[in-house]
C-alpha cells in the first residue's frame, strides 16, 4: 500500500486559515505535472474498486444510524443522505436540490459525460493538479494493465469520479474517498483528498469545519500513522489554564454536559433521599464539577445532611486539564462542602478506569452506594479489543458491589465495531449534529468557536477516523447495546422521577429550540434536530 509520510500537524497550527498544500504530504503537491506519455496508462489504475461508489441518492427519510441491513447502502449526515454504491449510473436530481449541498454547481442527473474528447480533458486537467510523483508507479496499486475489453467500462467509472469531483458537495467527496481508503483505491482517494483539501475550513460553515478535521482523520489513516498523529495532536494541547476554559465554554454553549450532569445527579438525589451515609464512586471525575450541585441540595434536606464520601477516579490526561491532582478536586469540594455544613470526605483513585481494582474503590460497610459513569465507558476496551473486556469486567465488579444505583451518560453513536466506511458515515452524522449546534451558539469566525472545536472534538474524530485496535479508544454504543450489557451483568433499570425530566426541560429553555427531550425505552435522549445525542439512563 502506498504510505505518506506525516506533514498533517501544520493544520492545527493555522486555525483560522483555509488549508493549503505545505501543510500536506510532499507528494499532494498540486504543482506537480505529470509527463504526457505514461497519462493514459495511469487513468486506467485503480477504477475496478471505484464503480462501487458511482451514485449517491439523497433521502429525507429518517430512522436510526447504524449500519444499514444492505451492504451496498449506508445513511450518513442528519439529512440521511443514501449511498448506492454497486451498477448504478445516475444522481438523484433531489442531491442537487437539498439545501445544504451548497458547494456546487447545478449539473445534470448523469455521470457520464458525453464528448469523448471533453472526458479527456477533465481527466488531464485531474492528473495535473493532484498527482503526486509516487503515483508515477503504477506497479504500487498491484494494478495490471486493463484489456481492451476493459476499456470501455473504466471509461465509464472514471468519467463518475470526474463527475464527483466537479459537482463539489464535500459530504459526497469525503464519503467517496472513505470508501475509496476502505477498497485500497489510493489513486481515486488522493484525487478526492486533493479536491476536498480545497473546500474545508475551520472557520466555514458546519460541513466544511467537521470537514477539515475529518479529512485529517483519513489522511493520518491513509499514511498508516493514525496512532502518532493522534498522540500529537494530545501532545500539542494548549496550556492548562486555556485547554479547561475551552471545555468551561463547550460547557456553557451547549446542553450537554449539563444535561448528564443533572439527570445523573437527579437519580442518586432519588435513591438517596432516606440515607445517612452517601458514598459516590466516579469513574471519571474530572474537574468535580458535577457535585457542587448536589452537595449544596443534599445540604437542605430536611432532618440535616448525610455524610456524603466521594471517590474521584481519573487519568493523567484530566489532571492535565485542572493544571494538577485528584487533590486539587479533593480540596475544591471540601471547602464547598465546609461551606454548607455538610460532613464530607475524598478519595482519590489516580488511575484509569481498565485498572481499576475492587481495593481502589474503599468501599465501607454501612454506606449506600451511588456509581456514576459520566462519558467514560466508551473508552474502556471491550470483548471485539481486548479478552479482559473492561467494558464489561467493570459492570460486572460495580454490580458486585450491591449499589442503590448507578447512572450511565453516554453520546448515542455507533461506533465500537461498525467496519470503516460505516463508522465513517456515523462519525459524519453524529459530530455533523454537534457542529451544527455550536454553530448557533457562536460565529463562526470566533477565535473561542475554533479552539474549542479544535482543542475538545477534533482528537475525538481523528481517533475514530485514522485509528485501530486498542489504539482507537473512542468506541461509542447506542443505548439498545449498553441495555444489554447492564441487564447481563445482572441490573435492572431505574426510571429517572418526573421531576428530573421536569428540571431538564427547564434547562432548555435556556437554549437554541431545535434541542429535543426524549424519553423511551427508561432513559432520556437530548438531540439536536431529533437527532439523539447524548442519553441518560439509571440502573440498581
Amino acid at each position: 500500500m502506498h504510505k505518506m509520510s506525516d506533514g498533517t500537524q501544520k493544520f492545527y497550527d493555522q486555525p483560522v486559515q483555509k488549508l493549503a498544500s505545505k501543510n500536506w504530504p510532499p507528494h499532494q503537491n498540486i504543482d506537480h505535472q505529470p509527463s504526457s506519455d505514461d497519462s493514459n496508462e495511469r487513468a486506467r489504475l485503480s477504477v475496478d474498486t471505484f464503480e462501487q461508489y458511482c451514485t449517491l441518492e439523497s433521502s429525507s427519510g429518517t430512522g436510526s444510524h447504524g449500519a444499514p441491513n444492505s451492504p451496498s447502502t449506508a445513511s450518513f449526515s442528519p439529512e440521511k443522505t443514501q449511498v448506492s454504491w454497486p451498477n448504478q449510473q445516475s444522481y438523484s436530481s433531489e442531491l442537487h436540490q437539498s439545501p445544504d449541498h451548497t458547494c456546487g454547481s447545478p449539473v445534470s442527473g448523469s455521470c457520464i459525460t458525453q464528448n469523448e474528447n471533453d472526458l479527456r480533458h477533465k481527466l488531464r486537467e485531474l492528473e495535473t493538479a493532484m498527482l503526486g510523483p509516487d503515483l508515477d508507479n503504477p506497479a504500487m496499486y498491484n494494478v495490471t494493465s486493463p484489456k481492451e475489453d476493459q476499456i470501455s467500462s473504466e471509461s465509464e467509472r472514471w468519467k463518475c469520479l470526474v463527475g464527483i469531483i466537479s459537482r463539489g458537495d464535500l459530504k459526497e467527496l469525503l464519503c467517496a474517498c472513505a470508501k475509496a481508503i476502505e477498497n485500497n483505491d489510493m489513486y481515486a482517494a488522493e484525487s478526492l483528498m486533493a479536491e476536498s483539501r480545497q473546500m474545508v475550513s475551520v472557520s466555514g460553515d458546519p460541513i466544511q469545519r467537521l470537514g477539515a478535521y475529518m479529512l485529517e482523520g483519513l489522511i493520518a489513516r491513509l499514511a498508516s500513522s493514525g496512532s502518532s498523529i493522534y498522540k500529537a495532536l494530545r501532545c500539542k494541547e494548549p496550556a492548562s489554564a486555556a485547554l479547561l476554559s475551552y471545555m468551561h465554554l463547550l460547557y456553557e454553549i451547549c446542553p450537554y454536559f449539563k444535561f448528564g450532569y443533572m439527570s445523573a445527579n437527579g437519580a442518586i438525589a432519588e435513591a438517596m433521599k432516606d440515607e445517612n451515609k452517601i458514598h459516590i464512586i466516579d469513574f471519571l471525575i474530572a474537574q468535580g464539577s458535577q457535585w457542587i450541585i448536589l452537595i449544596m441540595a443534599l445540604a437542605s434536606r430536611p432532618g440535616g445532611p448525610p455524610h456524603i464520601r466521594i471517590t474521584g477516579i481519573d487519568d493523567s490526561a484530566a489532571a492535565y486539564a485542572r493544571g494538577g491532582g485528584l487533590e486539587i478536586v479533593g480540596q475544591r469540594l471540601s471547602k464547598l462542602a465546609d461551606l454548607y455544613k455538610v460532613p464530607f470526605e475524598f478519595n482519590a483513585a489516580a488511575i484509569s478506569g481498565s485498572e481499576v481494582q475492587l481495593e481502589n474503590l474503599e468501599v465501607r460497610p454501612g454506606e449506600a452506594l451511588a456509581v456514576n459513569f459520566s462519558m467514560m465507558l466508551h473508552h474502556m476496551p471491550d470483548e471485539s479489543v481486548s479478552i479482559q473486556n473492561h467494558r464489561d469486567r467493570l459492570l460486572r465488579l460495580v454490580k458486585g458491589l450491591s449499589p442503590k444505583v448507578v447512572t450511565l451518560v453516554e453520546q448515542e453513536a455507533n461506533t465500537n465495531t461498525a467496519p470503516f466506511f460505516h463508522r465513517f458515515l456515523e462519525t459524519m452524522n453524529h459530530y455533523g449534529a454537534i457542529f451544527d449546534s455550536i454553530d448557533v451558539a457562536l460565529p463562526r469566525d470566533s477565535k473561542d468557536r475554533i479552539n474549542v472545536e479544535q482543542h475538545c472534538l477534533a482528537r475525538e474524530i481523528v481517533n475514530l477516523i485514522a485509528c485501530e485496535g486498542a489504539e482507537r479508544v473512542e468506541r461509542h454504543e447506542p443505548f439498545g447495546k449498553w441495555r444489554s450489557r447492564f441487564i447481563m451483568a445482572g441490573f435492572t433499570p431505574y426510571p429517572l422521577s418526573p421531576f428530573v425530566n421536569a428540571t431538564i426541560k427547564t434547562l432548555l429553555e435556556n437554549y437554541n429550540d431545535n434541542y429535543t427531550l426524549e424519553e423511551r425505552d427508561g432513559a432520556l435522549f437530548l438531540g439536536w434536530k431529533n437527532q439523539a445525542i447524548i442519553v441518560s439512563s439509571a440502573w440498581r
